[in-house]
């Protein structure tokens, strides 16, 4: 397990598509002074600061900065990147070096893709982006029991993954249990007992949460921010930012904003 610092947002050097095994089989280097965050399509083998690792299609993995790395490809290989520097304030989360990221790989290839479009111009939202997706990264291996069991259904785990890759699309309770492959009740129960909530506020949480994030980290303009989350009307979400988050967008933007608690139903 590393110590990964995200306390503060980090700064997000460089992001884009990696492409390798072309011309050769085996790479090796160091980032002096960057960490890399690397979300693979491909299986080939991973060596870290002497330790091998397999990765496949979805798995992600997190190197610090200065440490040396080898990849060893089968072939045309292509992953998402990210080099990063992380600010040292505040509580580290320990993450492993490699990991399944599972039916979070989707939304994890979609933030990433999502500041590589908006590299290098859109700096901010660049960052935002990177750290979200770092956050998702550190959860992957949260819901653990003591024993070392994984914790939690699979159809829990799908349908916020789902959540948390359409937030900006309508989202129902009928929806969500058809991408999990369980019935509407069965979802309701299981998703009350696993997170304490509804689906419909977890849903709204997440997606206030999120504005939160945009309104805070990056410059995207109060609509966008609103239609990102999927609630489009601007008095809709001006209330929602009065009620959640404990005022209007720009008072939240500018610090100003008493935040409230999420409520469930």
């Amino acid at each position: 397990m590393i110590p990964l610092h995200l306390a503060a947002p980090p700064e997000a050097v460089n992001a884009g598509v990696g492409v390798h095994g072309v011309w050769r089989l085996r790479d090796r280097f160091r980032l002096p002074d960057l960490w890399q965050l690397h979300l693979y399509g491909y299986s080939a083998d991973l060596t870290v600061s002497g330790t091998t690792y397999s990765v496949e299609p979805g798995y992600v993995s997190l190197t610090p900065a200065g440490v040396p790395v080898q990849f060893d490809y089968r072939g045309r290989s292509e992953h998402l990147y990210v080099h990063f520097r992380p600010q040292l304030v505040g509580e580290p989360s320990y993450v492993p070096v490699v990991q399944d990221a599972g039916t979070a790989a989707p939304v994890l290839s979609d933030m990433l893709r999502s500041a590589i479009g908006a590299s290098p111009s859109g700096s901010a939202r660049v960052v935002a982006e990177v750290w979200a997706a770092l956050w998702r990264v550190t959860q992957l291996s949260a819901p653990l029991t003591e024993g070392g069991a994984a914790a939690g259904h699979s159809a829990v785990s799908a349908a916020i993954s789902h959540i948390e890759a359409n937030l900006a699309r309508t989202l129902t309770v009928p929806s969500l249990a058809a991408a999990a492959g369980v019935s509407h009740n069965h979802l309701t129960r299981l998703f009350r007992a696993e997170t304490g909530l509804t689906v419909v506020a977890y849903i709204r949480q997440r997606r206030m949460a999120r504005a939160r994030h945009l309104l805070v980290s990056s410059t995207l303009s109060i609509p966008a921010v609103a239609a990102s989350v999927g609630i489009p009307d601007l008095q809709a979400f001006n209330k929602a930012c009065h009620r959640e988050l404990g005022g209007p967008p720009r008072a939240v933007r500018a610090g100003n904003a008493v935040a409230g608690g999420a409520r469930g139903t």
